[in-house]
């Protein structure tokens, strides 16, 4: 049987090692979240993070304005968090509504209170190799991997996606633990052969139960990063998820055809319960790294005073 990789272990353990450092602080580490609208998907992901800021100890400030908010409004709101010293990290929820420019929202917020590590700045870090603030679905993933002792270093990663929130860094995150590393998406020729040549494969496409064995070789440590909602019942049924279906009305899948993967894989991480935790994680990491550079940068100023 194919080993389950469990991110709510890899969660506990990052939230474990960030509570010392959180006491070393002389103030709690803060997190602004920015959330526009009623989206009801991102409203349980707000709420989630809300919830893990309160567990670890980690200052919270949720600002909620209309879905009719102009780009402007929400760029003067940005501002004031930017210029917010209780404010450490800074997270526009996505999506924007359709009036909003979303790349002049993420831009606006400062490099040094990115908590997502979207800022083009922090971006050409990771692509530097320096340290700054990392795309938190993806680093989770490298987490992952290490936290369960599967070698990267010398191994074919394949990533299906190029997404700039997770297939783009996912890739400079692999190639940076020395794996060898292809990029594959809708222009792919030969994608089941890319796919089969992945001793680590990536799912990162949003398109529900895909990935079936086809395109997974024996043996792979397989990662889904897909989550896509599943209400009608019989196409439940046939990814194994009749019983869940008729509880809840609907079901969660990735990208990754669950009954095949299991049979498959050496290893692989479900949906939901494997990648999805470490997101939240790893925001909260990098919200806790900048408190830590905030607060270096605020004690080298204090000595020059």
């Amino acid at each position: 049987m194919a080993q389950i990789l469990d991110g709510a272990i890899v969660r506990d353990k990052i939230f474990s090692d960030l509570k010392p450092r959180i006491k070393k602080l002389t103030r709690p580490p803060g997190l602004a979240v920015v959330l526009v609208g009623h989206n009801p998907a991102s409203e349980i992901y707000v709420r989630n993070k809300i919830k893990a800021c309160a567990d670890l100890g980690i200052y919270s400030e949720k600002i909620t304005p209309p879905s009719t908010i102009s780009t402007a409004e929400l760029l003067a709101i940005i501002e004031g968090l930017n210029a917010d010293p209780a404010i450490d990290g800074i997270l526009v929820q996505m999506p924007l509504p359709k009036q909003v420019d979303s790349r002049g929202v993420l831009e606006a917020v400062s490099a040094n209170k990115d908590a997502d590590g979207f800022h083009p700045l922090n971006v050409g870090h990771l692509v530097a190799g320096r340290p700054a603030p990392r795309a938190c679905t993806p680093a989770g993933v490298i987490e992952l991997l290490k936290f369960y002792q599967i070698k990267m270093d010398g191994r074919r990663a394949v990533v299906l996606g190029r997404s700039d929130i997770v297939g783009k860094p996912m890739a400079l995150m692999l190639l940076r633990e020395n794996a060898t590393v292809t990029i594959c998406h809708s222009g792919t020729s030969n994608l089941i052969e890319e796919c089969r040549r992945a001793d680590i494969l990536v799912a990162a496409m949003g398109k529900p139960a895909f990935l079936t064995n086809d395109y997974i070789a024996p043996g792979a440590t397989v990662i889904d990063v897909g989550t896509s909602r599943i209400t009608d019942r019989d196409e439940a049924a046939r990814l194994g998820k009749g019983a869940e279906f008729d509880r809840r009305g609907w079901v969660l899948v990735g990208d990754v055809n669950p009954l095949e993967v299991a049979t498959r894989a050496a290893a692989y991480t479900p949906v939901p319960g494997g990648v999805g935790p470490l997101t939240i994680a790893m925001l909260m990491a990098n919200t806790v790294a900048l408190a830590e550079t905030h607060q270096e940068i605020g004690l080298a100023a204090d000595e020059h005073s």
